[in-house]
């Protein structure tokens, strides 16, 4: 079945990186399911909400060690433990917005068009003022650090409408459909391991048209 999510609004609030604003609480944790390489028993889930100004998501990783490095934003994250979000607000557009972030909160954003299955991502420009992503995450278990041994972590981050300006569907209205998933990769045994909300967009995680859908609230 198609992942589905009603997505509650609420008013803007602060990140701590661990979810404990009292907003998360209007919304039920959505869990996300392993790929065929995703064998390990970690749990991990993910919360999504929106205010006029933008799409907030929480996503929650049992783990057992940080197997990431220092690398900076805009790096290739995806090659070490990272939690995914992938945004298709306009059916008529092949063009969707990637979201990337690490347990130690290097991020790496991209506005991604499509054709035929050929894909490339294009870094996001003016990343400031009311177009700046808001993003922290927090360790259990151990300290935030790299290679350190935890019991799991979390990311929580808030992309803003003004960042997906462009895009059609934007910003959205009480009843409005986007497409969506979010995915987690983790290197605990060296090679990688997936989560995704949506299995059916695994093959590359850019199946876009396999996308689940939010319904905003």
């Amino acid at each position: 079945m198609p992942a589905d999510l009603a997505v509650p609004s609420v008013s803007d609030f602060e990140l701590t990186g661990d979810g404990a604003a009292p907003a998360w609480e209007r919304t039920a944790w959505q869990a996300l399911s392993a790929l065929r390489d995703g064998r390990s028993a970690y749990a991990t889930r993910a919360k999504v909400l929106y205010s006029t100004k933008g799409l907030y998501f929480l996503v929650d990783c049992e783990d057992r060690q940080l197997a990431c490095s220092n690398l900076p934003d805009g790096a290739d994250l995806w090659k070490e433990d990272v939690v995914e979000a992938f945004l298709w607000p306009d059916p008529s557009q092949r063009l969707y917005f990637e979201y990337e972030i690490s347990p130690l909160g290097a991020q790496l954003l991209l506005l991604v068009p499509q054709h035929d299955g050929a894909f490339h991502g294009w870094q996001v420009w003016h990343h400031e003022g009311e177009r700046l992503m808001r993003a922290k995450t927090a360790v259990r278990g151990g300290p935030k650090a790299a290679q350190a041994a935890v019991t799991g972590w979390s990311a929580e981050f808030f992309v803003p409408f003004a960042l997906l300006r462009g895009l059609g569907n934007v910003p959205p209205a009480r009843g409005t459909l986007w497409r969506a998933n979010v995915y987690r990769i983790d290197y605990d045994d060296g090679a990688p391991r997936s989560w995704a909300w949506d299995p059916r967009a695994s093959e590359t995680f850019h199946e876009y048209w396999n996308f689940g859908t939010l319904r905003f609230e």
